[in-house]
């Protein structure tokens, strides 16, 4: 018996409109793509699992991070005939540990049950108090003025890091965990569309890179000296050198053998970003930085 032939129907017009929504959501997709691309922390993470084939680490070295350009400073601030001041953030809570999947850098407020389960004190882990200060110290008209001549911070592990004077922090918290993230496990990240390195991981002692004859101040409320720091800057001389060590810490003391002045800058505790900013006040007024 012959099989009958299956009767054809008209045939279905395709709805142009679904196909129009379609595209619409391609390109709002593609969108939020772009939009997430924009968050370091995000490739890091993926970047540090163990699945990482060798076509993702040539593009990795290929690309520089985004979000780390040259400030417009950095024509000014390497005058040699110029007074100059260095920054020295002592015991940096930047620390990282594998959480999870992924490494994170840690701070009391996302990681407080982990830091509990290894028995640590979340209290320690304040890694925005460094952040703050940095920030604090590159948008100073002191910076931008072209006085500041470096910035170190040392952590509590002991890792000591270099930061460029013309260095774009980012201004979130979020984006600033990652790119030190990303400094720990690099060691070092390049500014964009160059081969300087803005921010790395240098050797120990931070004297060897201290300029000669310079004069070292530390900063602590339990010092016994208490001056006013507009007076206090005063009284230095124009052409010297002035090294300034200030606590990166929630609480404690900076103890630092290389430190020849300690001094108290208020009855007061301070912030490390408020003692900083009472700092590059006292000496934008000095040298007549509006």
């Amino acid at each position: 018996m012959v099989r009958p032939y299956a009767v054809k129907g008209p045939k279905r017009k395709k709805n142009k409109t679904e196909r129009y929504d379609k595209e619409e959501d391609e390109q709002e997709n593609a969108g939020f793509v772009e939009q997430g691309s924009e968050e370091e922390e995000e490739g890091v993470q993926k970047k540090l699992k163990s699945g990482v084939t060798d076509e993702e680490k040539a593009e990795e070295a290929a690309q520089e991070l985004v979000g780390i350009p040259v400030s417009l400073s950095e024509k000014q601030g390497n005058d040699k005939n110029t007074p100059s001041v260095v920054f020295v953030l002592e015991k940096a809570s930047l620390e990282v540990a594998k959480v999870g999947k992924s490494y994170q850098l840690l701070n009391s407020e996302d990681h407080a049950n982990f830091l509990k389960k290894n028995n640590r004190n979340p209290a320690e882990y304040r890694p925005d108090i460094s952040h703050q200060a940095i920030l604090n110290i590159l948008d100073s008209p002191l910076n931008k003025a072209g006085k500041l001549k470096a910035l170190y911070v040392r952590t509590e592990k002991g890792v000591l890091i270099e930061i460029k004077p013309h260095v774009r922090i980012p201004r979130t918290f979020k984006r600033f965990a990652g790119i030190m993230l990303q400094l720990l496990q690099k060691l070092s990240i390049s500014a964009v569309g160059k081969r300087e390195k803005l921010l790395r991981v240098i050797k120990n002692p931070v004297t060897q890179y201290l300029p000669v004859n310079s004069r070292k101040i530390g900063f602590s409320h339990s010092s016994e000296k208490l001056v006013d720091m507009h007076d206090y800057v005063a009284t230095v001389d124009n052409d010297a050198t002035l090294v300034f060590v200030v606590g990166a810490m929630a609480h404690g003391k900076i103890e630092c053998d290389y430190i020849e002045d300690f001094i108290s800058i208020s009855g007061y505790p301070l912030s490390a970003a408020y003692c900083i900013t009472r700092i590059t006040n006292a000496l934008e007024r000095k040298h007549g930085i509006v």
